[in-house]
């Protein structure tokens, strides 16, 4: 909801705003995509793990592991963009469920990042000892089937990736999966033609390293938005600017913006008027914040010759 306040008059919205119908949308054109993309990968991932241990085959595991994972990111982020659609808004729970996405995004996180710490040290306990004779046929089979599953579901959610923090989450595992089957495949190649061992090995590795860094970015988008700090895409300096150059507004303080979600940030802010004329400096300072996509917002103009209406300024 989205609530703009003077000191002489509250306004305030009800039901839905026009920004809050087209998140719904997104949500519901994102469903779809994101089931087929659950059936896809989870028979995918039984197919490559009942391979991977037959014939005891680290990149295969690996990737398998990979899998796993987007099985999990994909029916998590549905989950969240089910919540988000149909979550019930309450007086508790003022934003609904569309937290749930980021919440998402974290535990998609550290689920890559233990696939990776997992195969980093399965490969080097290999190295150590024997490894075993894995056959380079079965992985190119599996590697090309899986490459396959992979473009298809990439390009399933690739239109929603930048627009839902969850879709992608799901999308750069599955762009971690398409990158490792291209490395299973080479390392089944190379294993059919030369009988180099370790082939198996090294790739699971460039796997792991490939995708933990990747992770570890999505973890800190994820919990910058929860730590509700000011997303990238604002220039609070300049927003500031601006706000200082409406007409009759001698103040801007309280200044705070963050996001609830991708693509749904929020603001409040206090500006110092010695206008009278409050409705039209609210409408002013709402017109900046929408510039710079803060149409959930809310504004308190502040007299500044200390009358009864004025307001204290926060302590944060």
């Amino acid at each position: 909801m989205s609530n703009a306040h003077d000191h002489s008059q509250a306004g305030h919205s009800h039901g839905p705003t026009a920004a809050d119908l087209a998140a719904g949308d997104a949500a519901a054109r994102r469903l779809w995509p994101m089931v087929l993309a659950v059936v896809l990968i989870g028979g995918y991932f039984f197919v490559e793990l009942f391979v991977g241990i037959t014939i005891g085959s680290l990149a295969l595991i690996a990737d398998a592991g990979h899998m796993l994972t987007d099985v999990v990111a994909v029916s998590m982020g549905l989950s969240a963009l089910l919540l988000a659609r149909h979550g019930r808004i309450t007086d508790g729970r003022s934003f609904g469920w569309y937290r749930a996405e980021v919440f998402t995004a974290v535990v998609n996180a550290a689920l890559l990042i233990g696939v990776g710490i997992f195969v980093v040290y399965e490969a080097i306990r290999r190295i150590g000892g024997a490894s075993p004779e894995v056959p380079g046929r079965p992985l190119v089979i599996v590697a090309l089937v899986g490459l396959v599953v992979n473009v298809v579901v990439m390009l399933l959610l690739r239109a929603d990736a930048r627009g839902s923090i969850a879709v992608r989450g799901a999308y750069l595992e599955v762009l971690a999966d398409a990158v490792g089957s291209v490395g299973v495949l080479v390392a089944g190649v190379v294993m059919m033609t030369t009988g180099w061992e370790y082939a198996d090995v090294v790739v699971a590795v460039c796997i792991a390293v490939w995708v933990v860094p990747r992770a570890i970015g999505l973890a800190r988008d994820a919990l910058r938005i929860l730590n509700q700090q000011a997303p990238d895409h604002v220039d609070l300096d300049a927003l500031r600017n601006e706000l200082a150059h409406v007409p009759g507004v001698t103040d801007v303080h309280d200044l705070h913006v963050w996001s609830v979600t991708t693509g749904m940030d929020v603001a409040t802010v206090h500006v110092g008027s010695t206008d009278d004329d409050y409705a039209r400096v609210l409408a002013d300072t709402r017109a900046v914040l929408g510039e710079y996509g803060l149409v959930h917002a809310t504004v308190q103009v502040d007299p500044v010759d200390g009358g009864a209406g004025c307001c204290d300024r926060l302590s944060w």
